[in-house]
């Protein structure tokens, strides 16, 4: 039988990571260990009402960018001083799962954030109480899938890393395992 593939970071999370997290937070059980459940990313694109052609080509950049089909996002409401109607495409959002977001996180600390001008780490006020926390990111082209030459607007993203941590400790001590850059205090 072939060997089976497995990403990078989801080998280190059981080999490393789990000792690692039980040690500092005194867990009892392996069970305990928060874990890294989905990554959403989600990008919003406002001149889209004016311009379709937008949304398809956020819609192919962003499956460029995860691996993984985008989807378009719709507006539930209509707002006229935006000039928007319901049912509007007026973003794309993407959400990974098991080994794709593995890969993704992988491709997004080793080669993307260090291609980000004046890089001094991450902000990391970006958690939300519950153990989850927001990255946002200003340009898309930070991603070395995307082809610069190619991109017609410059739009940035929300990458949303979604932990099983109770608390914003837990999930921070986690995603620094994981090697994401936090500013130094």
């Amino acid at each position: 039988m072939a060997a089976t593939y497995s990403p990078r970071l989801k080998d280190r999370y059981k080999a490393e990571i789990v000792d690692n997290l039980k040690k500092q937070f005194q867990y009892t059980s392996a069970m305990q260990v928060p874990k890294l459940e989905k990554i959403c990313i989600n990008q919003g694109i406002g001149d889209a009402v004016s311009d379709k052609k937008m949304i398809e080509s956020a819609v192919k950049e962003m499956t460029t960018i995860t691996g993984q089909k985008a989807v378009p996002t719709y507006s539930t409401k209509d707002i006229s001083n935006f000039k928007l109607r319901k049912g509007v495409a007026i973003g794309v959002r993407v959400t990974l799962r098991g080994d794709k977001m593995y890969e993704f996180l992988d491709r997004l600390i080793a080669s993307s954030l260090p291609r980000i001008r004046d890089f001094k780490g991450v902000n990391d006020k970006g958690f939300d109480g519950r153990g989850n926390y927001t990255l946002g990111i200003t340009e898309q082209i930070i991603f070395p899938e995307i082809d610069i030459d190619k991109v017609s607007k410059i739009s940035g993203m929300d990458i949303t890393f979604v932990t099983s941590a109770p608390t914003d400790k837990e999930a921070h001590a986690l995603l620094t395992e994981f090697g994401i850059p936090f500013k130094k205090k």
